[in-house]
């Protein structure tokens, strides 16, 4: 659960001269951090936008993809946008050999997210890592046992965490503003198209495909995979709750001050198009406790939406109702009328995930500097972050099998439901396993 206390001291951390609570991790005033953003296509942008926003304190010293025309357009643009030019990788490893990197920046697809950043860890660099920060149950849980064994700092890309506004109401709920919190909505809808069903055809020559997978067993390569279709297959993927839906959950649980539910059922399917996407398209999950409940919906083929938002979050009460997204908050009554509201100059709710300027990004990464620097706290640490990741993971289970899953409510594990607990690792590509040394 998040206490106030815990919140209270995250909102600190937006402030880059925030006192140390960790001189060990201090280092001179005038120094920049180095940064590494690794996997180039999409956030990463949004990265190299906030490190921009915050380059006082922040340099980009390498920028690294497995793609060469990503890689070289991707740096092009860190050369615009910084005024100078970075250092370009294929291999993610030989940046982690280097002793002048101080922090990685993880962009590459989901299956990516866990050994990269352990093997970060165990590089002693600092990990921005984006959401999902894992592709199972059972690396989140690996992922927070290395952050906390190795001692470097790890943040989620789950930006409405440094988000002033959101910070503010979700502080007014747990001080009853809207009495007790007990159910929260939240939803994203999105148009997305067919991907249709791929061939298999030679890899393109500026393209490491095996560097590409990774961690993940070896598959031949399809036409309609790579840059973004891998979002929607098992093997690479985790589906749109954990691509989006991560975000809102996570909003959700934090205003409801729980963790992981005692129990989940999900239920949903490809309904809109007839190819290789191999989860659903339409998803209504709940998450519930002993005495609050939580719901997620997902239409990301119809663009049909909620409450005039493409995503958001409502979280009810006793004594009324807070519809909250990235662009401000709403208070109602419990008769549905509206009592107040705060609006943000720009407009940052969108169907997809921000590729460029973000303000709550710009906060999130400066909260990450300031965690580094001062010892400042992270305003979603890698164990906060995860909970979301999982319970998310779990949806995903119990999509797959198909029936109501019941959970230890102290770690997420599955209880008593031996071939869902199966879903809760996966399998690795021989010597590519994550592990702890």
């Amino acid at each position: 659960m998040v206490t106030r206390r815990e919140f209270v001291m995250g909102a600190a951390g937006l402030a880059i001269g925030s006192t140390a609570k960790s001189y060990g991790r201090i280092i001179g005033a005038n120094e920049r951090l180095n940064f590494a953003v690794i996997g180039l296509n999409g956030r990463a942008y949004a990265h190299l936008s906030s490190l921009k926003a915050n380059q006082a304190s922040a340099h980009i010293s390498h920028v690294c993809d497995v793609e060469s025309n990503i890689l070289a357009k991707f740096a092009a643009a860190t050369e615009k946008e910084m005024g100078y030019s970075a250092a370009t990788e294929k291999d993610f490893r030989k940046i982690l050999e280097r002793n002048d990197v101080d922090a990685i920046t993880i962009a590459t697809p989901d299956h990516w997210h866990t050994p990269m950043a352990i093997l970060g860890l165990q590089a002693g660099k600092h990990v921005y890592v984006e959401k999902p920060c894992s592709h199972n149950p059972a690396e989140g849980a690996l992922l927070v046992r290395a952050q906390q064994q190795y001692g470097k700092l790890v943040q989620m890309g789950t930006q409405q965490r440094s988000s002033p506004h959101t910070m503010e109401i979700v502080e007014k709920i747990h001080s009853g503003l809207i009495g007790r919190a007990y159910f929260a909505k939240c939803w994203y809808n999105n148009t997305r198209k067919s991907i249709g069903v791929g061939k298999e055809v030679a890899v393109p020559a500026t393209l490491d495909w095996d560097l590409w997978q990774g961690p993940a067993p070896r598959r031949p390569y399809k036409d309609n995979v790579q840059p973004y279709n891998w979002h929607w297959f098992r093997i690479w993927g985790t589906g749109e709750t954990l691509n989006n839906g991560t975000h809102e959950v996570d909003v959700c649980r934090w205003a409801l001050g729980v963790d992981y539910p005692q129990r989940v059922t999900a239920s949903g399917g490809r309904y809109a198009c007839q190819d290789d996407w191999q989860f659903y398209d339409t998803m209504i999950t709940s998450f519930e406790y002993d005495d609050k409940q939580l719901a997620w919906e997902g239409t990301c083929c119809n663009g049909m939406r909620y409450f005039h938002r493409g995503r958001g979050s409502i979280i009810e009460g006793t004594e009324g109702t807070v519809l909250v997204d990235r662009d401000g908050y709403e208070i109602y009554d419990l008769k549905g009328a509206k009592t107040g509201e705060f609006k943000v100059n720009s407009s940052a709710t969108e169907t997809s995930d921000t590729i460029g300027r973000d303000s709550m990004t710009d906060a999130h990464f400066a909260n990450f500097i300031a965690a580094i620097r001062t010892g400042a706290k992270l305003n979603a640490p890698i164990d906060v972050g995860n909970v979301a990741v999982t319970m998310l993971q779990l949806s995903n289970i119990a999509w797959t099998v198909n029936r109501e899953l019941r959970l230890d409510p102290v770690d997420g594990k599955i209880q008593n439901d031996h071939e869902a607990m199966k879903l809760w690792g996966r399998e690795y590509e021989k010597g590519w396993a994550p592990k702890l040394t």
